[in-house]
């Protein structure tokens, strides 16, 4: 990107900032999975906490896989077209979606 179109260079690092927030939400599951381990733990907790972290970890996968894939044609793609960059970004919206539903998911798993 930065041979062909140096102008283009920020709007090319957008989907790795993208990835990096599904990162965030598996830390945010992670502490909150942290702070809520009694001495004390029945088996059904356990098996709530572990599917709120497979919830978060799984859809997170799925979630970073999309935006990879979409991130890299989308980069290339804006390079010799800049009017895809907009396609681009909602459909990479749509991809950070699925990180987000984990993230309910675990939370709503959590609370219980």
């Amino acid at each position: 990107m930065s041979v062909i179109r140096p102008e283009l260079i920020v709007k090319s690092v957008i989907p790795v900032f993208m990835d990096g927030i599904i990162a965030i939400y598996a830390l945010v599951v992670a502490v909150l999975i942290a702070n809520s381990l009694p001495p004390e733990m029945t088996l059904f907790k356990s098996f709530l906490q572990l599917g709120a972290g497979l919830s978060t970890v799984l859809s997170g996968l799925a979630a970073g896989f999309a935006i990879v894939i979409v991130g890299d044609a989308g980069v290339r793609g804006t390079a010799q077209l800049p009017l895809l960059f907009v396609g681009m970004i909602l459909i990479l919206i749509f991809a950070e979606v699925l990180g987000l539903y984990g993230l309910i998911v675990a939370l709503i798993l959590s609370t219980k």
